[in-house]
């Protein structure tokens, strides 16, 4: 199988598709050229060659008339072309090899999508010209173009084959940078997707109040925040530091204001300090802040937990309330 693309100077969107069809098929042969027999002849003729054209492996987007678009509008460059077709295998692939996870169709296909709004339709924007990279110049695709030969490189290697050659190596290693992204970008999401189900799957205390995670490195407050109104409050095990850890819930993404603060009193406390105010022995630490508290042992995460919910409810009940007339 041989994969063509153009010769000369490469972008982040001929290298990013190059990279997809090369994790999927990782014998074929790379061939950057213009010469038009060779365009022709390849299995794969990327951003190169005039013609869109899935069924036959031609995925350009240089040609008079090419108009092709995500629903959203946003303009396909190469790179978008063949993560539309070929992104769900990609991430299937990546999730099987780096993940230890088989995915079913629909679900590949949900991560390709999610991958193609993070990142593919900023590199496709950049190649078209409708939209500047990042501020100050090191968004992903002028990150990528620094990987080209610069005059000075050209100046040493001449215009020749060794120049090519050099410029093939500098599209190589951008191509790897590329697939070092998509893996940490699948790795990612399929991470999220099996918390999802842990953390819905945990052990709920206190009344429906408290979630006990027995790895605290999930990432949780999504799925709290979204499918669990009545919690206030997380406990879970940090087994990095062989501690537990008490959290707070935020009421959205974007604010540090929590369902339920810890109590005032522990306040930036540490250690015999806050085991004072708290009565747990093995008490560590509060942040200033009453989002995050630690205890050595589980009993301990537990009473802290047990002490915050009964200071909310003495809060709680000391607000007066309007009587009507």
């Amino acid at each position: 199988m041989v994969i063509v693309t153009h010769g000369g100077k490469f972008h982040a969107d001929d290298a990013w598709a190059v990279a997809v069809l090369l994790i999927l098929f990782p014998e074929a042969e790379l061939v950057r050229t213009r010469d038009p027999a060779t365009i022709a002849a390849g299995d794969f003729a990327v951003d190169v060659g005039g013609i869109w054209d899935p069924a036959s492996g031609r995925f350009d987007h240089h040609q008079k008339g090419f108009e092709g678009a995500r629903q959203n509008g946003v303009p396909y460059a190469s790179a978008g072309l063949v993560w539309r077709d070929y992104g769900a295998r990609c991430v299937a692939a990546l999730a099987r090899v780096h993940a230890g996870r088989t995915l079913d169709e629909d679900t590949a296909r949900q991560i390709a999508y999610a991958i193609d709004a993070d990142i593919v339709q900023y590199l496709d924007l950049s190649d078209v010209g409708a939209s500047k990279n990042a501020p100050g110049g090191y968004g992903l695709s002028a990150v990528i173009s620094g990987y080209n030969p610069n005059w000075m490189d050209e100046q040493r290697l001449g215009y020749g084959a060794e120049a090519e050659a050099y410029r093939t190596g500098q599209f190589r290693r951008a191509m790897a940078v590329l697939t070092d992204i998509m893996i940490n970008a699948v790795k990612y999401r399929v991470g999220a997707l099996l918390a999802v189900e842990q953390v819905r799957g945990a052990e709920v205390l206190e009344g429906g109040r408290v979630v006990f995670l027995k790895n605290g490195a999930l990432p949780w407050s999504a799925v709290v925040r979204k499918e669990m109104p009545k919690v206030l409050f997380v406990i879970s095990y940090n087994v990095a530091e062989e501690r537990h850890m008490i959290h707070t819930v935020p009421v959205s993404p974007e604010s540090f204001e929590a369902r339920a603060d810890l109590p005032a009193a522990w306040a930036g406390l540490r250690d015999a300090e806050l085991a004072a105010v708290t009565g747990v022995a093995d008490a560590g630490f509060c942040h200033n802040g009453r989002f995050i508290a630690s205890a050595k042992s589980y009993d301990g995460i537990r009473s802290m937990a047990h002490l915050a919910l009964e200071e909310v409810d003495r809060l709680a009940s000391s607000i007066p309330h309007a009587h009507s007339a």
